[in-house]
């Protein structure tokens, strides 16, 4: 099988699971805002975890046969990823932390999946026979909607914005650094300055996404492995670190 040159889905798909469990094992060993290097540098490198998944769940939404299919896939993550993602969060101390609202701040009450299924329903409604001024509504619902999620509206905003300039890769990039650069002022004025700063590493995403050669992968059956380990991989280590996190109370 000829090989081409650039990076692969499932090779970019592995490197933000890779960076994505390196990120939530530093919140884990490291709670709370910690200034040493480790973590810092852990938490810069699973930034480029959003990125990546935005980007592919905005090539999903052009690749795939079933959008709706592919819509109730994803909001049926977002559920079961609630669970995993609030029994590993800081904030969990009973059953009741489950429900939304009922711990911490208005931000971070559910996982990043919730607002990825939002950019998806956000490209779904921008692709629709709707009226402009029903699509401004729907997709500024859709923000309002996501806006507790983990990355709040923005990874929403910017699935939009990746999908609707598919080709265009400046206005892509230009678009996700704006909302980026509005999460990371939201961050430092609601949470913390450091960590607010942070979020702006998602630009070292942008030369992995430019290497992108637009296979699913060299061998077939490493592409469907991928596949569903990405669906699964995401609640399965949050409620294992969830479960780790407990034990070390």
């Amino acid at each position: 099988m000829t090989r081409t040159k650039g990076l692969t889905a499932t090779a970019l798909k592995t490197i933000a699971i890779a960076a994505m469990t390196a990120d939530h094992v530093a919140w884990l060993l490291f709670p709370g805002y910690d200034r040493h290097a480790l973590p810092l540098i852990l938490h810069l490198i699973g930034r480029l975890t959003c990125p990546v998944m935005c980007f592919f769940v905005a090539e999903g939404y052009h690749y795939t046969h079933d959008v709706k299919k592919y819509t109730r896939r994803l909001l049926l993550l977002a559920l079961v990823s609630h669970f995993a993602y609030v029994l590993a969060s800081a904030d969990f101390v009973d059953a009741w932390s489950f429900l939304p609202f009922s711990r911490g701040s208005v931000l971070n009450q559910t996982g990043v999946v919730w607002s990825l299924a939002g950019g998806l329903i956000m490209l779904r409604i921008n692709g629709s026979r709707w009226r402009t001024p029903a699509k401004v509504l729907g997709i500024l619902a859709v923000a309002a909607a996501t806006f507790p999620a983990d990355w709040s509206c923005i990874a929403a905003l910017c699935i939009l914005s990746i999908g609707a300039n598919r080709g265009h890769a400046k206005k892509q990039i230009a678009w996700c650094l704006f909302y980026v650069g509005l999460y990371a002022l939201v961050y430092c004025l609601a949470l913390d300055v450091t960590y607010g700063l942070l979020q702006l590493g998602v630009a070292l995403a942008i030369p992995l996404l430019k290497m992108y050669n637009g296979r699913l992968g060299d061998h077939p059956r490493a592409v469907r492995w991928m596949k569903t380990l990405f669906y699964v991989y995401y609640p399965l280590h949050l409620a294992i670190l969830g479960l780790i996190g407990l034990a070390m109370r």
